[in-house]
């Protein structure tokens, strides 16, 4: 639950829960309590106003108990205090039954890619000993799995680029008839045996990764201050460059907006490669924006953490790298 909620209700509960935890947390600290896994409690928050400060609280209270005269009664339960470091968190639910204490970080709703991520980049970053370099590493692995329906869609789009020539013919010629233009189009396509939506697959595949990402450089502590090489000395937030102050040279605080570091820049100039790479659609309208994307997403961009940009650039450069050989075996003209 978020603290705005709590803020308006004053108080939520849970009542006749088993085993669990409760806490007070944020991005990188947690404050919690969990009883006995095989006890059943009643938990609840609390919030109050008090000398200008806003109070939370949460507790749980367990079930009534009879003692007998002479016999023995022990409860147990647990604080956890301190850093959310992922691997800690698991031994602890693993050792001590405690459910889901891993769900104190907001991994997001891309869960069962989130922490799968995190875990091979801890890998790497043992065999390699370097946070970005284990990004790279991860990247490469990510477009070898994706490597088959990627290269089937390229091959889709090098056949839309070698269609290009006849399409803009028919543009010509049916200038002012939309709707005969689009069965021509169709009826091309159809005939040449292309998928003009084959392009799209490896963007909507890309999309829940790039956000599971974000999160494991965004929410994880052990991304807190991680290195790459040159300026780069955190790799969860942005780029500390800057192209408007002439990278550091003119003393000057422009807005957040003109934060454009280099590696944002790269990002951007990669993204325009491979769209000169991929067919123009046959609007000229979407053709314009479509070519105006790459500059709306290295303003977009510029302020996520460095990683993730990294991430996007590297994958970029693997994806011009694989539609050019594509192209080229096709013997389509780059």
């Amino acid at each position: 639950m978020k603290y705005e909620d709590l803020d308006s209700k004053g108080e939520m509960s849970e009542k006749n829960v088993t085993g669990g935890w409760v806490g007070i947390t944020d991005k990188y600290w947690l404050a919690a309590v969990a009883p006995d896994p095989k006890a059943e409690v009643d938990a609840r928050f609390l919030h109050r106003r008090a000398d200008q400060h806003d109070k939370y609280q949460t507790d749980y209270l367990g079930k009534p108990a009879s003692l007998a005269p002479g016999a023995k009664l022990e409860f147990k339960s647990y604080l956890f205090a301190g850093a959310k470091h992922v691997r800690m968190l698991d031994q602890y639910s693993e050792k001590l039954g405690i459910a889901r204490l891993d769900l104190a970080i907001d991994f997001g709703w891309f869960y069962f890619l989130t922490k799968p991520f995190f875990y091979i980049l801890q890998w790497m970053h043992g065999l390699v000993g370097n946070f970005g370099l284990a990004i790279l590493g991860m990247t490469v692995l990510l477009r070898g799995l994706m490597f088959p329906l990627a290269n089937k869609s390229y091959k889709a789009m090098s056949k839309m680029k070698a269609l290009q020539p006849q399409m803009k013919e028919l543009q010509a010629k049916f200038v002012d008839d939309k709707n005969r233009l689009n069965q021509e189009m169709m009826a091309l396509y159809k005939n040449e045996k292309v998928n003009p939506m084959a392009g799209c697959l490896p963007i909507f595949i890309q999309i829940p990764i790039f956000f599971a990402l974000y999160k494991v450089l965004y929410v994880t502590i052990e991304m807190r201050h991680a290195p790459f090489y040159g300026w780069i000395h955190d790799l969860s937030a942005p780029d500390p460059t800057n192209l408007f102050t002439a990278f550091g040279l003119i003393p000057w605080t422009p807005p957040t907006f003109l934060m454009l570091g280099v590696w944002p820049l790269i990002m951007g100039i990669t993204m325009f490669l491979q769209q000169k790479l991929n067919p123009q659609p046959a609007d000229p309208v979407q053709a314009r924006m479509f070519m105006f994307l790459p500059f709306v997403f290295t303003f977009m961009l510029a302020s996520f953490p460095a990683g993730l940009v990294i991430y996007w650039a590297w994958s970029n450069c693997l994806s011009i790298l694989q539609q050019w050989v594509i192209m080229k075996r096709m013997g389509v003209r780059a």
